[in-house]
């Protein structure tokens, strides 16, 4: 059974269940191998500019605001693009969408360390959000559909950890080597180092065992995401994913900008060490997704935003130490939340698992690429304090919606909603 548990002779449901990959199974190691390529590849290649707006801003001549463009028309396609890949997945099969698209979206990263000019680096990473839009919500879909719902959390956290070492990789590697070689290499290299982890995918990947295929239907796919919102708790889920990583990137986009200016004065290679905190999202979704399976998601997310909102107060200090501190607990706080809300939106979804987990991050990566293009305006107006502040709002907001999701009432024979 291919490191699956072994079936059962108990009735249908009990044989489903027993299918399920479980946590301690090879097929469980091998599943977690395979995301974690997929992660490492996916956030290397979509945040791999990050780190180098400022080498933008002073290479073409363009303020901060459209420099981070470079990362927001990305975001803005690949939240409209996921609406459509969880229902091309239905239909193709998930390890395929999800194969093609990291193959395909490493090759444009490598294009776009060649990039002639600032126009044709903008047309390729905004067809990099179209490429990149097969695998998070169909690697979303595909756990909560072959992971037994006991082992999910922990699945879903351990992927979202892959995701963490990919973020930070791409904007270390980048980072560093635009420091001693320019940008296009530290780009380059990313984009080779996208390659090779989408082979490993293909090769490590289990195939699907729960997956049946349904045929593309505009009309039925228009009435399953209008059905979504008749759910008690998915549209605040949706609204807590934008306020997520709206909040993240922005604080992430513009805090390059102050430590590479006086009076710190940093250095690429320096400013990317310290966004190498990134690191702790590894720990944080894996150990928060597992609690919230224990404790409840309710009592887990508010305190993931909670936390946010004190790094973004600490990063409005002077001293380097409690800004690194802030950063710190903005990251933690957010790969821990949004372990825990995409399992959540993935129990809500039901039949609909694969539009659920594509509105929940249509939603959140909209966020990226509104609120990471905002946050340029408040920066250029007021500074670091202007982003704080704008930051903190979205954060209280993302609290106004986790006190209102505590009080969401659990789905039938489930102890939590």
């Amino acid at each position: 059974m291919d490191g699956y548990s072994p079936a059962s002779t108990s009735p249908a449901a009990a044989d489903a269940s027993a299918s399920h990959i479980r946590h301690g199974t090879p097929a469980f190691r091998r599943t977690n191998l395979a995301m974690f390529s997929a992660g490492l590849a996916t956030f290397g290649l979509l945040y791999c500019v990050q780190p180098l707006m400022p080498e933008f801003s002073r290479d073409y001549g363009v303020s901060a605001a459209m420099s981070a463009l470079s990362l927001s028309l990305t975001t803005a396609v690949l939240a409209v693009a996921m609406l459509v890949a969880g229902a091309l997945s239905d239909a193709m099969g998930r390890k395929r969408v999800m194969v093609i698209s990291l193959l395909s979206s490493s090759v444009l990263v490598l294009a776009t360390s060649l990039a002639p000019n600032w126009q044709a680096l903008l047309v390729l990473r905004t067809l990099l959000g179209l490429t990149l839009s097969g695998l998070p919500a169909v690697a979303m879909t595909y756990l909560s559909e072959e992971m037994h719902a006991e082992s999910l959390g922990l699945g879903m956290g351990l992927y979202i950890s892959g995701n963490a070492i990919g973020g930070m990789g791409g904007r270390l590697v980048a980072g560093i080597l635009a420091d001693y070689f320019g940008w296009r290499a530290g780009v380059g290299v990313v984009g080779a180092i996208g390659l090779v982890s989408a082979l490993m995918f293909w090769r490590s990947l289990p195939p699907s065992r729960h997956f049946e295929p349904r045929r593309l239907h505009l009309g039925r796919l228009l009435g399953t995401f209008g059905g979504l919102f008749h759910d008690a708790a998915l549209p605040w889920l949706f609204g807590v994913g934008f306020l997520f990583l709206g909040a993240f990137v922005t604080v992430y986009n513009y805090l390059g900008y102050r430590l590479l200016a006086p009076p710190f004065g940093l250095s690429q290679t320096v400013v990317g060490l310290i966004f190498g905190v990134y690191l702790v999202g590894t720990f944080s979704s894996a150990w928060m997704g597992h609690l919230a399976s224990r404790l409840g998601r309710r009592k887990v997310l508010w305190t993931a935003l909670a936390l946010m909102l004190a790094g973004v107060l600490l990063t409005v200090s002077h001293s380097l130490v409690l800004i690194a501190l802030g950063v710190v607990a903005v990251t933690f706080g957010f790969f821990g939340g949004h372990s825990v809300a995409s399992s959540w939106v993935g129990r809500r979804g039901g039949a609909a698992k694969a539009q659920a987990a594509s509105m929940y991050l249509f939603c959140y990566y909209l966020g990226s690429s509104v609120a990471g293009a905002a946050g340029g305006v408040f920066y250029s107006a007021h500074g670091w304090n202007g982003v704080a502040a704008f930051v903190g709002l979205l954060l209280l907001v993302g609290l106004l919606s986790a006190w209102r999701l505590y009080h969401v009432a659990p789905l039938p024979g489930a102890k939590s909603p």
